[in-house]
């Protein structure tokens, strides 16, 4: 028989992370070990360089070992969904306005995190591991050399890719990752983003146009999605990693931001910081958390954005010059140990998202529906679950949303959401590594 309290302890306590059917601990690598004590020493005390706070003041010995024999159970039983086996029979996706056929465009390379469209048709996919890919009209999967050393461990790796909007011209292509380096014999890493051009399937001139400071002990956090503005900047999300006291509210550090660059890295003469002495220059938005999520609206310009929360209070925010997004000194949600972060979730000079979710979704992959396609979907917000393995659709009306809808139910982990150039939603699911072209059925 399972243990109910240790089922009720997981779903509460360890879903939001870990996914409420325990995706995240398959296939991963146990760098604190896997066994029943390993886990016990995890669950009491916490690894917080890796995002894993300590429990010991919420479980007695006898609840962390319950809880640990539930996730071992649960890993042993679990049934991986393989979407290949069951295509034929499953993969036909209703809603209530527009049902879908998945169409598989790559699978097999591990924690796809990242999308590009080329203008030929081809895609430029990431990998959490540190790969990236070339995707082939034929659908091949080709392998692109020299890429920069990232440190893949924890929330770190190879995570977003964009095109330059000139790319046709220029051929620039940017990366996001996580850049390691030594220091004082620890290991550190950071957000950082590289430009570069390919040649031959290999990146070349490449430069690092900005670097996350100050680097940090920990492996979470590192925010990282890029998009260009219709000024022409670059805007990209950099995560608090996992310090909400020193860094999202202080302008003095580049940590729980996002910022604004011009396309080689220099300052845009009109960002909201750039006369500020004791601020960083680049920075757009402070009081940030994790965003994960960031795209343009395609009829106002806007910049839209959401952010991981903690245990509760995952946000859709509008990203305004200046704005103080408010993390961590007001917040809908609670610490991951279920002891209170704040008590207040509004304060004067900080914004109110435009939505939040309650559990969190862990949201990951923002885009708007455009185009012919999806006639009933025009408008919409796309936003990839990776906690419940769906694909969440948000109408919004006059700033309010008024209709949200869970797709793709149980399609696996959605890393990202991209509309392609061809049209078409296009979802990246992690472990197995599938890419996905949403195509209407009737």
């Amino acid at each position: 028989m399972p243990d109910t309290a240790a089922a009720a302890n997981y779903a509460s306590y360890c879903a939001s992370c870990h996914g409420d059917k325990m995706d995240a601990f398959v296939d991963r690598q146990w760098k604190y070990g896997a066994s029943r004590e390993d886990l016990f020493k995890a669950i009491k005390l916490g690894y917080p360089d890796a995002g894993m706070p300590s429990y010991a003041a919420t479980f007695k010995d006898e609840e962390a070992y319950a809880l640990a024999d539930y996730i071992l159970n649960g890993i042993k039983n679990r049934e991986r969904y393989d979407f290949e086996k069951t295509a034929a029979k499953e993969n036909l996706f209703k809603s209530e306005q527009q049902n879908i056929v998945l169409d598989t465009i790559a699978r097999g390379a591990k924690s796809f995190w990242g999308m590009a469209f080329l203008p030929n048709g081809e895609m430029l996919v990431t990998s959490k591991t540190g790969a990236l890919y070339k995707i082939g009209i034929d659908k091949s999967m080709t392998p692109v050399k020299g890429v920069p050393e990232v440190n893949a461990d924890g929330q770190g790796g190879l995570m977003d890719v964009i095109l330059h909007p000139d790319y046709t011209s220029n051929g620039w292509i940017y990366l996001s990752y996580s850049a390691i380096k030594k220091e004082n014999n620890q290991s550190l890493s950071t957000t950082a983003i590289v430009r570069a051009i390919i040649k031959n399937n290999e990146l070349q001139d490449k430069i690092i146009i900005f670097e996350a400071l100050p680097y940090a002990r920990t492996r979470h956090h590192y925010g990282s999605r890029m998009v260009f503005g219709k000024d022409g900047m670059l805007y990209f999300s950099v995560g608090e990693r996992g310090n909400e006291k020193q860094n999202p509210q202080f302008t003095g550090n580049d940590l729980g931001k996002i910022h604004r660059i011009k396309d080689d890295g220099s300052i845009p003469a009109d960002n909201p910081f750039v006369n500020n002495k004791e601020a960083k220059a680049s920075i757009f938005s402070y009081g940030n958390r994790n965003p994960q999520g960031l795209t343009i609206h395609p009829v106002t310009g806007a910049l839209w954005s959401h952010e991981h929360g903690p245990r509760g209070g995952d946000e859709i925010n509008i990203i305004e010059a200046g704005k103080n997004y408010g993390w961590p000194a007001i917040s809908y949600g609670i610490n991951y140990n279920g002891t209170v972060l704040t008590e207040k979730t509004a304060l004067p000079g900080m914004e109110q998202p435009l939505h939040y979710w309650i559990p969190s979704i862990a949201p990951s992959g923002m885009a708007f529906v455009t185009g012919n396609k999806y006639k009933n979907w025009q408008g919409d917000v796309m936003v990839g679950s990776l906690r419940f393995n769906y694909l969440n659709r948000c109408a919004f009306k006059d700033g309010k949303l008024v209709k949200e809808e869970l797709l793709l139910k149980n399609v696996g982990r959605v890393r990202d959401v991209k509309m392609g150039n061809d049209g078409y939603l296009y979802v990246a699911v992690e472990n197995p590594g599938f890419i996905f072209r949403l195509l209407p059925a009737n």
